[in-house]
């Protein structure tokens, strides 16, 4: 076994409780099987262990009508019950085996997990393991021990000895957890049944359980991908990339005496769940081999080392342990304590100012590739583990000239956090920052300069955002149904400066709307103002898209989402015909000077044909600053290139439209009325449209080119900055 083990008692755990016919919760020991936490709000177990729990067929495959489900939290000899609804739906899926692949289900629970459950670390199945499951009554004998053996379509097949106990009913839906370590591989599914008289060739604790690589790929499938984001996720070994015969030679140099050595490990293998022999110390090797497996061990036992030193000379050997850490892609950046301390503040604080961690992030780390769940204006509490996860894996960038590690973006971001915060409440993590720091080795001075620029940040009056562009673009080998999408901020004084999203993914409709949606409340977050204006670069397919009507979702689920053109005033640009002309921006010039005073051009039967429009606006309407295109698709899709060639800039149209007999519709927004005011009443015509779409015909869209063009920064180009760039994607 060695010096280092884990074993012993469950810890917390996680059961389903039936339901009669009736729908009325059984007694506590009538368990439908077990369950495993994915995170604070959201369980997971197999869908037909909620079937039997609600006395539905096992393998139905309907989606329950009642989703209420009732769980039963046990630990420390006591039961907590809790409420949970069905949040994603993975149907049983027989296959010719005799097993059956997909039944998962994801439940949301009402309020969050009690504070001894944590979330389970996520590692993949692999055929050898030996793994252990525990019953959903959480007794301390309820355990059984098998082993991973074979994999076949999605799916592992476990076999246990002839002694002990066996893998039965109650335990499907729970997790596998490896011997003598805390991580989860998959979820236990059936016992594989078996016909016939009993013979010595028969199968007789054979199970089968669905792996985690499994688990996650079929709920991406599911839609529930960002779920999978915020799940905790382990490597078999941490640090294949650190030399095992350094590792011994540094820690032989530090803890060389047994006595001192045993301390220390007892010290690190406490905070890591891990029981030690009673007497003597490990060896050397023994104690690597845990800092390669364990991904928090290396910082935990530098952070232990370095408390000893106390505030005396640091040890070269310390030194290399700690620039060990730094290079490793897979040791964490802080120890146990620290990162149990640093969610611990600010979860408090992302509860009572859920936007301004982006915001400090996006300031702090400006040239940073941020992890998705930093990139909205309000970082959700579930996730902050995630983001804390992805930004202690930025390096640091290399060293000072002075030969010390430079700040690390998480400490970046503390510092930049905490100057966000009012006096009384910054002290904590600004003290936090100062420790850590010093266990990095981090020189006081290159801290002090981050906290200088934290200061200066937060009392600065950001610059004022007048709009937002997003430019919408799809290739010719993309699914027409999907769209890829780059933001920019226009600020005061014409300034078009990036947002950060990724332009190259591709979205739906509605995953675009949300994209703008979430961009627009992350420039309020930043500058405590609100964006309304949009303008949306297309191609010339993309002037006929129905922008404005998609559905830009909603923060609260239970909310139904708005089409942009409802909350925002959408307005259409298309540079691919409008770069053409050369003297484009003249044109335009020349049409805005005569915009108090020109009438609209109301393109109706009379003027319907090319050649008319391109005479009407190039001798009595050379000045026109607005055009209303009436007439069919076909039409029209000729007429508002023409339009956009001469430097029309605003052009009005219903896109809705069939013929000219149907120009009355778009009457509604008032055509003639006062130009600058148009934006807005298509906006308000947009939101009385949305609540009744049956007594409004028209569907206005809208193209507004500003008297100055757009500037944006050319394609293809991304500063990063050299040392805090380094591992961006």
């Amino acid at each position: 076994m060695g010096w280092f083990w884990q074993d012993g008692p469950p810890g917390p755990v996680l059961s389903v409780l039936k339901r009669t016919s009736r729908g009325e919760v059984r007694a506590v020991g009538e368990e439908a099987g077990a369950a495993v936490l994915l995170s604070s709000h959201e369980v997971l177990t197999c869908a037909h262990v909620v079937n039997d729990a609600l006395d539905r067929p096992p393998l139905s495959t309907d989606r329950p009508v009642s989703e209420a489900v009732d769980l039963l939290f046990h630990t420390a000899g006591t039961s907590r019950r809790m409420a949970a609804r069905v949040a994603v739906w993975v149907p049983p899926r027989p296959v010719p085996t005799g097993a059956w692949q997909g039944d998962l289900c994801v439940l949301e629970l009402a309020r969050p997990a009690p504070d001894l459950f944590r979330p389970a670390a996520w590692l993949e199945m692999a055929e050898g393991q030996s793994v252990r499951a525990w019953g959903s009554d959480g007794a301390m004998g309820g355990f059984a021990d098998t082993e991973v053996k074979l994999a076949d379509q999605g799916v592992y097949y476990l076999d246990g000895t002839l002694s002990g106990a066996a893998i039965g009913p109650g335990f499907s839906g729970g997790p596998l957890r490896v011997r003598h370590d805390p991580a989860v591989v998959g979820l236990v599914v059936a016992h594989h049944l078996t016909h016939g008289a009993f013979s010595s060739q028969q199968i007789v604790r054979r199970s089968w359980a669905v792996p985690w690589q499994t688990i996650r790929a079929e709920l991406v499938a599911s839609g529930a991908g960002e779920l999978i984001d915020r799940c905790t996720t382990r490597v078999p070994t941490v640090t294949q990339d650190l030399d095992r015969e350094a590792l011994c030679h540094v820690v032989w140099q530090l803890l060389a005496e047994p006595v001192q050595r045993a301390d220390h490990a007892r010290s690190l293998a406490s905070q890591l769940g891990y029981t030690t022999a009673a007497d003597g110390a490990p060896s050397v090797e023994e104690l690597v081999t845990l800092l390669i497996t364990e991904d928090r061990a290396l910082a935990t036992l530098t952070e232990s080392l370095a408390s000893a030193r106390g505030e005396g000379e640091r040890p070269a050997a310390l030194e290399a342990l700690l620039t060990m850490g730094r290079l490793s892609d897979a040791a964490r950046l802080l120890s146990i304590g620290e990162h149990r301390m640093l969610v611990e503040t600010l979860k408090r604080t992302v509860a009572s100012a859920p936007t301004l961690l982006p915001r400090a992030a996006r300031e702090a780390l400006r040239y940073t590739r941020l992890p998705a769940v930093l990139r909205g204006a309000v970082l959700p509490q579930e996730a902050l583990e995630v983001a804390l996860g992805e930004l202690e894996e930025l390096q640091d960038g290399g060293q000072l000239p002075d030969g010390g590690p430079s700040v690390p973006a998480l400490l970046k971001l503390v510092e930049f956090t905490a100057a966000g915060l009012a006096a009384s409440r910054r002290a904590e993590l600004l003290m936090w920052n100062e420790r850590v720091s010093r266990r990095l080795g981090v020189h006081k001075e290159a801290l002090a300069q981050r906290r200088s620029d934290a200061m200066a940040w937060a009392v600065q009056r950001p610059a004022r955002v007048m709009r937002l562009i997003a430019e919408i673009s799809t290739f010719a080998s993309d699914s027409q149904a999907c769209h890829r999408c780059r933001m920019w901020q226009v600020r005061a004084g014409g300034e078009a400066v990036p947002m950060d999203v990724e332009g190259s993914t591709l979205r739906t409709a509605g995953e675009v709307g949300q994209l703008i949606r979430e961009a627009a409340e992350q420039v309020e977050a930043d500058c405590g103002q609100e964006v309304k204006d949009i303008d949306i670069l297309v191609s010339r397919e993309g002037l006929h898209l129905p922008i404005d009507e998609w559905d830009t979702g909603s923060l609260i689920e239970s909310l139904p989402g708005e089409p942009l053109g409802v909350g925002y005033r959408v307005a259409l640009h298309c540079p691919e015909i409008t770069n053409r002309v050369a003297r484009h921006v003249q044109l335009l010039r020349r049409r805005w000077s005569e915009a108090s005073s020109s009438e609209p051009l109301i393109v109706d039967e009379k003027a319907s044909e090319p050649r008319q429009l391109m005479s009407l606006l190039k001798t009595s309407h050379e000045c026109t600053s607005q055009v209303v295109l009436h007439g069919s698709l076909a039409s029209r899709q000729v007429l508002l290139e023409i339009c956009l060639m001469l430097g029309v800039p605003v052009i009005l149209w219903d896109r809705a439209a069939q013929s000219h007999a149907d120009s009355q519709h778009l009457e509604e927004v008032s055509p003639m009325g006062p130009l600058f005011e148009l934006p807005e009443r298509i906006r308000t015509f947009r939101a009385r449209m949305w609540a009744r779409p049956e007594s409004h015909r028209a569907r206005p869209s809208l193209v507004w080119q500003p008297e100055e063009p757009l500037s944006l920064p050319p394609k293809g180009h991304r500063l990063t900055d050299p040392v805090e760039g380094v591992r961006t994607r």
